[in-house]
Formats: C-alpha cells, structure tokens, sequence
C-alpha cells in the first residue's frame, strides 16, 4: 500500500466519527427501533456481538456491510431463530449474501421480532355487563426490517466500503402501525492479520412515521385516565461503532482470532461502561479459538451495566457469553449461550443459527 493512501483512509474514519456526532445533536428518543440493535448469528452472541472487523459471511449486511466482499463463495444463506422471556417472543433472521465479482457484493436481510396471540379484551364485557370470553380476541405486536446490502473494494488497497438500506415495518395489532426507512455506512481496512471496522447506523436517522387507529381505543382510554397516542414520528439517532480485530496463527491446526468493539451512542447519558451526555461508550470483546477451521470455540464479555441494590448500594454487572461453531462441507451450525451464570440483568438465551455456502 502506498503511503499516500494512508490520509484518505485516517479521513474517511473520521468522517464516520463526525457525522454520528453531528447528528447526535437532534432531539430523540434514547431507545428506538431496539429490535434492530440485538444482532444476527450465534457465532457473534458468543463473542460478545465483537464482530463488526472480522464478520465475512452473509452475516456481515447486518454488522459491517463491508465485509460482504469477503465472502468466499458465489451464495451464502443464513437462518437464525431466538425466543425471548421464556418464549413470549420470537426473533428470526434471514439472510443471503452474493458475490457480484472480486470486487462487490450484496445482500438481503429479513428480520422479525414480535409476541403473538396477544389477548384483545376491550370487548370482554358487553354492554349489558356480562362477561363474554367469546368476544376474546388476540393479535400480533411485531417488527420487521428489510435491510438491502452493497459492498465493494476500493482502489486503495486493504479499503472496502459498504451501506445498507432499510425498510422498517411495526405494528400493534389494528391499533398501531409504523413505517420507517434508513441508511448505514461501514467501512473496513486490511492490513495483515488486522483488520479494522466502522460502521455509522442511522447514518442519516432512521425515521419511523406511527399511525394509530385508536376508534376503539378512546371509550376505553378516557375510562382508565390513560392518554390517547396521537399520529406522531419517531427518530432514530445515529450509532458509532468503531472495531479491531486481529488473527494470531498458533499452529497449522490452531488459529485464535480476537475483537475489541466500541459502540457510540450520541442521543444522551446511557447505562454502559462509559457515560457521558450526549456520547456514552459501550465496550465488549470476543474470542474464537478454531481447530483447522473446522470447529470454534468463542466467548466474549459484553453489555456492562450500573445497578443498584435494594440499600442503594451501586455495583457493575456483565454478560458473559460462550459459543461453539462447526463447519463442514460449506455447512455452519452455531450455538451460542449468553450470560453464563446470570451475571447481568439480561437472561440467559440459547442461540442457534445455520448457514450454507455455495457456488
């Protein structure tokens, strides 16, 4: 690599620094679009979701689309479904990934995060005040999100540039519904066994635009002293997520590869490691240890959090997390068990996801 390139890749970092603080400024909601902030693939819940420089399969049009360029087949597919406080609520991924040429790639992502059979009760008692539990009804809450991926190297060497679109789709039964569009932009630079990542989510703030049909709901509301929501427009601030990773050859069989991952939120004062108003700072960090590419074996340290105790007392928690990984003729079956021994506030999970790659 020439040196001359070293400025323009110093700058196009801090371009993603600048931006995400810049848009930071715009009042918001501090939680927003949440769903789309768990993550894809059990191989990235092992490592502490410390996958934004090394992720190189379909996965990466979620964490990084930059990194879409580096997949090592024509096609590669991904599955993943996760349930929530003890089932209530599922989560599901899918995802496909194609290499265009040497030099690009895109993908399409699914996703969906919703609680069905909800029970609908608003005409539980008629009008006569009889109890009529075959009025019962149920319905739905979800959120989808469809993310389109591009990813492409650039002319300077080791650099790869990326961006998703997003299309967001919520709603609450008939009650609700929102409909939301956005962009990231990622970039990833080689160098040797190092790799560095950045991604800019909600580069320009994802806007959800909420409808709320609430002719049912006003009789009902007015009654229980609650507020009757009105058509209203939700933000979502921009989220700086800056990466290194690096692979270390023990053997001919055994490799180690290692993440440091730091997210920046810019919309106020959060409950993570390094608090600040408005930019607070959200480190984890991830391991996988493979065997011949064939087997892995992952943890990672993540989702460090404040709490206070019943006397007042303040301590700091954190989620740690362990995965496993086969890979076999193009095959990929993850498993993924997070908060090991109940450490954090957030429960434990399993996590399974299957990918399959091919020409």
């Amino acid at each position: 690599m020439k040196i001359t390139y070293l400025p323009r890749i110093i700058a196009f970092f801090i371009c993603l620094c600048v931006a995400g603080s810049v848009f930071g400024q715009t009042s918001a909601p501090t939680y927003s679009n949440e769903f789309l902030s768990i993550g894809v693939g059990a191989r990235s819940f092992g490592m502490g979701n410390a996958t934004i420089a090394s992720q190189n399969n379909v996965e990466a049009s979620y964490w990084n689309p930059a990194n879409l360029v580096d997949l090592k087949t024509k096609f590669d597919v991904s599955v993943m479904h996760a349930e929530y406080f003890g089932g209530l609520s599922a989560y599901d991924y899918l995802g496909f990934g194609m290499k265009i040429n040497e030099k690009s790639a895109v993908g399409l992502s699914l996703f969906r995060y919703g609680v069905d059979d909800i029970p609908n009760t608003l005409e539980l008692i008629d009008k006569d005040g009889n109890i009529r539990y075959d009025l019962v009804t149920t319905f739905s809450a979800a959120d989808y999100a469809f993310l389109f991926s591009y990813s492409r190297k650039t002319r300077i060497e080791g650099l790869s540039v990326g961006g998703n679109v997003k299309i967001i789709y919520r709603h609450t039964g008939d009650f609700a519904s929102a409909y939301g569009f956005g962009f990231d932009l990622a970039g990833t630079y080689r160098k040797g066994k190092w790799r560095m990542g950045a991604v800019l989510r909600d580069a320009t703030s994802t806007f959800n635009a909420w409808v709320f049909k609430t002719g049912d709901l006003e009789e009902v509301f007015e009654l229980t002293g609650n507020e009757i929501p009105e058509n209203s427009t939700e933000i979502t601030l921009p989220r700086l997520i800056l990466a290194v990773s690096r692979e270390f050859t023990v053997s001919d069989k055994f490799s180690v590869v290692t993440e440091f991952d730091m997210d920046m939120t810019f919309d106020g004062q959060r409950n993570v490691l390094i608090q600040g108003d408005p930019i607070s700072i959200d480190p984890h960090l991830g391991w996988e240890v493979s065997y011949k590419q064939f087997l892995f074996l992952r943890a990672g340290v993540s989702n460090f959090q404040e709490e206070t105790d019943f006397d007042q007392t303040k301590s700091w928690t954190f989620q740690p997390n362990l995965g496993l990984g086969i890979c076999y003729k193009n095959f990929r079956l993850d498993y993924a068990l997070t908060d090991i021994g109940d450490q954090s506030i957030a429960k434990y999970s399993n996590v399974f996801s299957l990918s399959y790659a091919f020409e």
